[in-house]
C-alpha cells in the first residue's frame, strides 16, 4: 500500500500542476489567476524532479535515443521560438528549450566519455603517459 501511494501521489500532483497553471485563466481573474498559475508551475516542477529521479524514468531518460531526440527537438524549437512567438514569451521559450537541449547535450557527452576505454586515453602520439593512481 505504501509503495502504491508513493508512486501515485507524486504523479497526481504532477498532473494537477499543469491543470492549475492552464485552467486558472478560465475560472480566476487578476492576482488570484497569477498566484494559481505560478503555484501550478512550481508544483509541477517539484514533483517532476521527484518523478525524474525514480528508476524507470531515470534509465529511460538517460538512453542515447532519448537524449538525441531531446537535443535535436529542443534545439530546433529554441531557434524557431523567437520567430514564431512574439515578444518576451518567445525569448523565454527559446531560453527554456535551450536549457533542455544543453542538458541533453551534456548527457550525451557524459555518456561518450564513460564509454571510452582507459587504454585509449593513456596513449598520446605513440608515447605512453604515466598514469596517476588515486589514493581512494
Amino acid at each position: 500500500m505504501k509503495t502504491a501511494l508513493s508512486g501515485t501521489v507524486p504523479a497526481l500532483l504532477f498532473a494537477v500542476g499543469p491543470a492549475a497553471a492552464l485552467g486558472s485563466g478560465l475560472v480566476l481573474d487578476g492576482p488570484a489567476k497569477n498566484w494559481s498559475t505560478g503555484g501550478g508551475v512550481v508544483l509541477s516542477l517539484l514533483t517532476g524532479l521527484l518523478l525524474g529521479r525514480r528508476e524507470p524514468v531515470k534509465t529511460f531518460l538517460s538512453t542515447r535515443p532519448v537524449l538525441w531526440f531531446l537535443f535535436v527537438f529542443n534545439t530546433a524549437v529554441a531557434f524557431a521560438a523567437p520567430f514564431l512567438v512574439n515578444g518576451p514569451q518567445g525569448v523565454a521559450t527559446a531560453i527554456g528549450m535551450g536549457a533542455v537541449a544543453l542538458g541533453a547535450y551534456l548527457g550525451l557527452q557524459r555518456e561518450r566519455t564513460s564509454r571510452r576505454s582507459p587504454r585509449s586515453s593513456a596513449r598520446v602520439s605513440g608515447h605512453v603517459r604515466p598514469t596517476i593512481k588515486s589514493v581512494d
